[in-house]
């Protein structure tokens, strides 16, 4: 059996409430895992089946990178996260290879996981998490 390949799919949101509540609706999936995670400044809900995650993410400052990317583009799709063995080992690769990485070292993420992100630029427009499994 291969290992899955995305972590989860992140989802910017306003109001973090109503949203869970259509993706309860939509899910089935009841109680979400909610978690704030101060140093981002941002409110997650992760919603999981067992096969796939679908994390809600909802800004709890003005100046928080969802506030900015709701402000600019509006609600929706946010990033995708890709699990990676070594995420250290990755990002090393990434920038050996010119891919532009926004974080040069892994940060802490939900659920206390490691994870980094990797400019859009070079992934034909698509905001990729990295999340070390």
């Amino acid at each position: 059996m291969t290992k899955p390949l995305v972590s989860h799919v992140g989802i910017a949101v306003k109001d973090l409430n109503s949203a869970i509540r259509s993706y309860e609706i939509l899910t089935g999936a009841k109680n979400p895992v909610i978690e704030n995670i101060e140093s981002e400044k941002v409110k997650v809900a992760l919603f999981s089946n067992g096969s796939g995650r679908i994390e809600l993410l909802a800004a709890t400052s003005d100046d928080s990178p969802i506030a900015k990317f709701i402000n600019k583009r509006g609600e929706g799709l946010h990033h995708i996260c890709i699990y990676v063995d070594d995420i250290e080992a990755k990002l090393g690769e990434l920038k050996k290879a010119g891919i532009k990485v926004i974080d040069e070292t892994y940060r802490t993420g939900a659920e206390g996981k490691k994870i980094a992100f990797i400019h859009p630029q070079n992934l034909n427009g698509v905001l990729i998490e990295l999340e070390e499994k």
